[in-house]
């Protein structure tokens, strides 16, 4: 049965108004995923055949999609963000709410679309004050059937080196296709975020939701160019896929 949803969130973060405008509109790729910039008007193109119904830079924006491109499960999407200065200007408080229709099996999908919405929003904060405005690589990909039991994500962590008791701000030792060190910025049952001063690299725990395990990363190393960064994803790939062929 079609049910409305609404997830709300607010949050100050370290960054101006101006770079968080810039982070939602036009840099997506560095907390997200890369998207097609929305036209500069009310009534202009937005991401995802959207349309935007709100564009008053750098304080508020606004998208909404009828029959979501791609989305069986849903028949309305709407984005919204409010964006005020803190600090004369210094730093930022954004208001977000991710609200619309979900057609069916809504509690599974109001949960995964709560939980992400945390994730995505604490990487939205690290972008900003650890590497915008820098360009950024970016690739995402899947882990095979195997991902998909309730435990997937604690196969992962154990692979990585990281036991139970690592919580977020620890630095460790990471064991991923080669051996490197980073800060585990986000940790919690249903996602792990690593940072290096190369970039961010997340886990989805999207097996608590009936998919397969993920993996984005976010390269801003000056110069990464797109054929690194499908190295990088086919080393992670295959990682992955071994972490579940002898699970």
């Amino acid at each position: 049965m079609p049910k409305e949803f609404e997830i709300a969130r607010e949050f100050e973060v370290d960054a101006t108004p101006e770079e968080v405008w810039a982070a939602i509109t036009t840099g997506t790729g560095g907390y997200l995923w890369p998207m097609e910039p929305p036209e500069p008007r009310v009534g202009g193109k937005g991401p995802f055949g959207s349309e935007v119904t709100a564009w008053d830079p750098p304080h508020r924006y606004t998208n909404r999609v009828e029959d979501v491109e791609g989305i069986s499960e849903q028949t309305l999407n709407q984005l919204d963000y409010t964006v005020e200065p803190r600090d004369e200007g210094r730093r930022a408080w954004v208001r977000y709410v991710h609200s619309g229709i979900f057609v069916d099996d809504w509690d599974n999908q109001y949960d995964g679309a709560a939980k992400h919405t945390d994730f995505y929003l604490h990487t939205l904060r690290e972008y900003l004050v650890h590497f915008a405005p820098r360009p950024v690589a970016f690739a995402t990909f899947d882990g095979p059937e195997g991902s998909r039991t309730p435990d997937a994500l604690a196969v992962v962590a154990r692979a990585l080196g990281l036991g139970e008791d690592v919580a977020a701000g620890a630095r460790v030792t990471v064991r991923g296709p080669d051996v490197f060190e980073a800060v585990v910025d986000f940790r919690n049952p249903y996602f792990i975020g690593l940072r290096t001063d190369r970039g961010l690299t997340r886990f989805f725990g999207r097996n608590h939701w009936g998919y397969p395990v993920g993996i984005s990363l976010h390269d801003f190393t000056p110069g990464a160019e797109s054929g690194e960064i499908k190295e990088c994803e086919a080393a992670w790939q295959d990682w992955l896929n071994g972490v579940f062929s002898q699970s």
